[in-house]
């Protein structure tokens, strides 16, 4: 059965079994048939929905793709769904939909609630996303604002789509990074005690270390200070400490634009008792990738295909954070049994990628069921001028810092407008102003101006449960409704894909009919009959607006 509002679906089975009938019937050569694809005509006078499948028979039937389109349509049977079928030149089937069914579905949308745009697809597959997994050594940046963006994004929509969904944090807390930092906040913390104490050459220099290292002194006093067996090394609990504070500090930010994660995992405990490393470099002994040279444990990658092999365990005895990697996706697909896994990762990894997915064919867990998701970093403006400083954070422009300038709503919606390969220009601008010009405005203003249209029906005393939706025949009316019950496909899209900044795009388009309906249907008139139908159009379009905001964690105000 296709999913509910997935017309697509049915479309692609009425042709399929159309061209299976004119190959029975001999008006098709005999020969197989491919998937049939079904997809959006670029001008909509051509109809809602077209097939190229006869432009793909054509050299191998040895016949003009119109006449197999011909012979095709001729075979499809009637839809409730469809009012007319044509075929084009060069061969296109288009399908147009019935009017009188579009207007039922605006009952249907109304009966789905929350539910409207949820597929099966998935077939309750655990699906673990994990993303953001950013260093904790300091604050977070608008670019892994961005990934925890696209990443919580998609984490919704794998679960509309039918996955069990599982969000993760990748926590560094054994890198070299951790121990400049904790090097850094020791002696931010004896400066405070007037210790003569040098920050690290390669330290940070942000003040939010210093923030941190006054916090540990209100807490602790002088605890850390004096003479101890460790020497000049910072005390072990100071490090435990201040990365705790860090995470802790990182979470809230991630609270503020919305992201929570189900599992915060740490690097440390693939090498606690149980050992997730040992287990991961035993099954790769055992199965022939590992060797000895120069001091150093190797991965034999290049028997894989990869240009050259590569460093598990350094001669210092110290294993590499690939290593590391290895590790952990071996928990994640061996142990913990994910069935697929999706890591949201800096452009700085790019070249990772390959030699990970190498490890997994090492470990006999099939590749394909690891996607890498390389997101670009955003470009902050205020009108022209690029802004580059952080006054807390040193370099980077925190995440935290626009959030508090521009809301969360904006940051989300801007993150999420163009694809993860590609740079985000961010106007924060742009992003306070409350006009048409804003995007992030532009749709939560649609579904402020539906929230008063329903609360005028309310105030008039109209009660539109009865409406008959029949009565919707105009073209703005129908031109919403065409337009909503593209969410269940785009759901299914974005969940093939992993691609969900589609998500911005199609809010927009749904605000700009909406409002266009709007501007040329009034919906509550003198006409108690036609009020009650576009009443129901109204409320629909608020599902389906509330919706295509809860996938993006955007608020759905209604008042502006």
């Amino acid at each position: 059965m296709p999913d509910r509002g997935m017309i697509r679906q049915e479309i692609a089975r009425l042709v399929s079994e159309a061209a299976q009938e004119a190959r029975e019937s001999g008006d098709l050569p005999s020969m197989a048939l491919p998937e049939i694809e079904i997809e959006r005509p670029q001008q909509p006078d051509h109809g809602d929905y077209a097939c190229s499948v006869a432009l793909r028979l054509a050299r191998a039937a040895g016949a003009k793709p119109l006449d197999l389109a011909q012979s095709i349509a001729r075979h499809i049977k009637p839809h409730e769904a469809v009012g007319e079928v044509d075929v084009v030149a060069p061969g296109f089937i288009n399908f147009h939909l019935s009017e009188t069914w579009l207007s039922r579905q605006v009952d249907e949308i109304r009966a789905a609630g929350d539910d409207f745009g949820a597929l099966s697809l998935g077939e309750g597959k655990s699906f673990q996303v994990e993303y953001v997994s950013a260093n904790p050594t300091g604050p977070l940046h608008v670019g892994n604002g961005r990934w925890a963006a696209i990443g919580s994004t998609l984490a919704n929509v794998l679960s509309a789509a039918g996955y069990r969904v599982q969000q993760e944090y990748f926590v560094n807390d054994m890198l070299t990074q951790v121990e400049i930092f904790t090097r850094t906040l020791y002696a931010r913390y004896q400066q405070l005690f007037g210790v003569p104490a040098e920050i690290p050459s390669d330290g940070y220099p942000g003040e939010y270390v210093v923030d941190l290292a006054e916090e540990i002194r209100a807490e602790h006093d002088d605890r850390f200070l004096g003479p101890r067996e460790f020497g000049p090394d910072p005390p072990p609990e100071l490090r435990t400490i201040g990365i705790s504070k860090m995470l802790d500090s990182i979470a809230s930010d991630l609270a503020a634009v919305g992201v929570s994660f189900d599992v915060w995992y740490r690097e440390s405990s693939l090498y606690s008792p149980d050992s997730r490393y040992e287990r991961a470099m035993a099954l790769l002994r055992e199965r022939g990738y590992v060797t000895q040279k120069e001091g150093a444990v190797w991965f034999t990658s290049s028997s894989l295909g990869e240009d050259k092999d590569n460093v598990l365990v350094r001669s210092t005895g110290n294993p590499t954070y690939f290593a590391s990697d290895i590790a952990y996706h071996f928990d994640k697909f061996l142990v913990r049994g994910f069935d697929r896994v999706v890591n949201i990762w800096g452009a700085d990894h790019q070249g990772h990628v390959s030699r990970l997915k190498a490890a997994l064919v090492a470990m006999d867990i099939d590749p394909s069921r690891l996607d890498v998701i390389i997101g670009q970093l955003v470009t902050l403006r205020r009108g022209g001028e690029i802004v580059r400083i952080s006054k807390r954070a040193g370099e980077i422009v925190t995440l935290r810092e626009v959030v508090d300038e521009v809301g969360a709503d904006a940051c989300r919606f801007f993150f999420l407008t163009r694809s993860a390969d590609a740079t985000v220009d961010f106007d924060l601008e742009l992003a306070k102003q409350r006009s048409a010009d804003n995007p992030v405005y532009y749709v939560q203003y649609a579904n402020a101006r539906i929230a008063g249209i329903l609360n005028l029906g309310r105030e008039r005393g109209i009660d539109h449960a009865d409406g008959d939706v029949s009565l919707l025949t105009h073209p703005a009316e129908l031109a919403v409704i065409r337009k909503m019950l593209r969410l269940p496909e785009l759901v299914d899209l974005m969940a093939r894909t992993l691609e969900p900044h589609h998500l911005t795009h199609y809010a927009l388009e749904l605000a700009t009919v909406f409002h266009d309906f709007y501007e040329k249907c009034r919906a509550v008139t003198d006409d108690e009959a036609l009020s009650k139908a576009r009443l129901k159009l109204v409320e629909a379009t608020q599902v389906v607006l509330g919706r295509t905001l809860s996938l993006m964690a955007i608020s759905a105000p209604e008042h502006m």
